[in-house]
């Protein structure tokens, strides 16, 4: 179950695009050795890249 959380969080991050040339979607943040192990592992893993991909936040921040 945490994998499928971890797969959600990264879902709403606007790091995670959609590659067209591999045809699926990845992450452009390349994490250092220790990072990746510890996201491969299921561990309680918070990226320190992790930017919410808010599209509704340039409105509210205009009204």
């Amino acid at each position: 179950m945490k994998k499928k959380e971890i797969a959600a969080d990264c879902e709403l991050c606007v790091n995670y695009v959609y590659d067209e040339e591999d045809d699926c979607y990845s992450c452009l943040v390349n994490l250092d050795e220790d990072e990746y192990i510890s996201f491969l592992q299921n561990k309680q893993f918070n990226c320190p890249y992790f930017k919410l991909d808010d599209e509704y936040g340039v409105v509210r921040h205009q009204n």
